[in-house]
């Protein structure tokens, strides 16, 4: 009995030192990009990234908790200590370079405009989207490319994937800029039944970057390579292709 109780009590002792070791991250997120990252019925953050952030987060041995936060200030939240990464399908670009590091991309999925299935673009050029009205989420590299390739379209920059994808259904813009898996995503719902891929783009390096990557405060060189390994190791033992073709049909990380 004595030595069931000594026993007990070295138990408890060594528990909460145990615990101490694990890492602790929190991990922000948009929670408005499906299917990435978006709220369930229930409220429940899930999507793409959060499989994925909760698969590294075990490699590291990591206790990890989620923070939703609007896009236009998620990398303001990061520099102000709301949350330790951003895993938010944030494309690795040199404008957030010089504010953020990032980790190798864990995906990379090229750009694609989407029109009314009876639009009468037929193309995407500057000379056809001249003139026209397309909607981007702003922030983002997408809205950025709009501007920088189809100079003479009109851009409307909108707070969130949902407000642009309500007015091109709506018939209030004509085309739309976006990831490819988002945008296919949508179409295949009811609410973007009426609209369709007009064609994929071909990624500008300097605006686009190599992928969607994990985003750190500057000068966090030791957690970068912590999540570089672990990106690693989900896909060396095939973790990531069990996330990935729980959403896809083909392999998102790309060449």
């Amino acid at each position: 009995m004595r030595t069931f109780i000594i026993a007990a009590l070295a138990a408890i002792l060594v528990t909460p030192a145990v615990a101490q070791d694990k890492m602790q991250l929190r991990i922000g997120t948009e929670g408005a990009y499906p299917p990435f990252n978006y709220f369930n019925s229930a409220n429940e953050l899930i999507g793409f990234d959060v499989d994925i952030a909760k698969a590294l987060c075990e490699k590291m041995n990591a206790e990890c908790t989620f923070v939703a936060q609007d896009w236009d200030g998620i990398i303001p939240a990061l520099r102000a200590n709301k949350y330790d990464a951003i895993i938010a399908s944030m494309s690795i670009t040199p404008e957030r370079q010089e504010v953020v590091d990032f980790t190798n991309k864990y995906y990379n999925t090229p750009p694609a405009i989407a029109v009314p299935k009876d639009s009468d673009i037929a193309e995407a050029t500057p000379e056809a989207l001249a003139d026209i009205i397309m909607g981007a989420q702003s922030s983002t590299t997408h809205a950025n490319y709009a501007a920088a390739k189809f100079p003479d379209t009109e851009l409307r920059r909108y707070g969130s994937p949902d407000e642009y994808k309500l007015d091109l259904a709506s018939g209030r813009i004509d085309a739309a800029i976006d990831d490819i898996v988002v945008l296919s995503d949508w179409l295949a719902t009811p609410d973007g039944d009426g609209c369709k891929i007009l064609t994929t783009l071909k990624p500008d390096p300097e605006i686009n970057g190599p992928g969607a990557g994990i985003a750190v405060r500057k000068g966090e060189g030791e957690l970068v390579a912590k999540f570089n390994d672990a990106i690693e190791a989900i896909r060396a033992d095939g973790t990531y292709k069990e996330i990935n073709d729980k959403y896809f049909a083909f392999d998102v990380y790309g060449d």
